[in-house]
């Protein structure tokens, strides 16, 4: 089993920055892809950013140009580094990793972006 940490959600103004981070227990899972996902009240879950061992990153259209993932692969965690939020980002952040996909989630953290 792979358990996840996550921290940094919160309330913040529109245009304000927050840093969300997830960390994985220590195990013999072969994790090679790590991302962070969101899900909005009355929508589906969607991708948010994801990256894999070899440091590729994709990101919504939505989080290009404003989101930045990263990872330290040694200690399992990947982070997403937010700037220039908006209301419509306000959603609950869940952080999930995988071997080729996405096997386990963390519980989620609010993200709640005021106008």
């Amino acid at each position: 089993q792979v358990q996840l940490v996550e921290t940094g959600g919160g309330l913040v103004q529109a245009g304000g920055s927050l840093r969300l981070s997830c960390a994985a227990s220590r195990s013999r899972f072969r994790i090679n892809t790590m991302g962070w996902y969101r899900q909005a009240p009355g929508k589906q879950r969607e991708l948010v950013a994801i990256i894999t061992s070899d440091n590729t990153a994709n990101y919504a259209d939505s989080a290009k140009g404003r989101f930045t993932i990263s990872r330290d692969i040694a200690e399992k965690t990947v982070l997403l580094q937010m700037n220039s939020l908006k209301p419509e980002d306000t959603a609950v952040y869940y952080c999930g990793v995988g071997a080729w996909g996405i096997d386990y989630w963390g519980q989620g953290t609010q993200v709640t972006v005021s106008s």
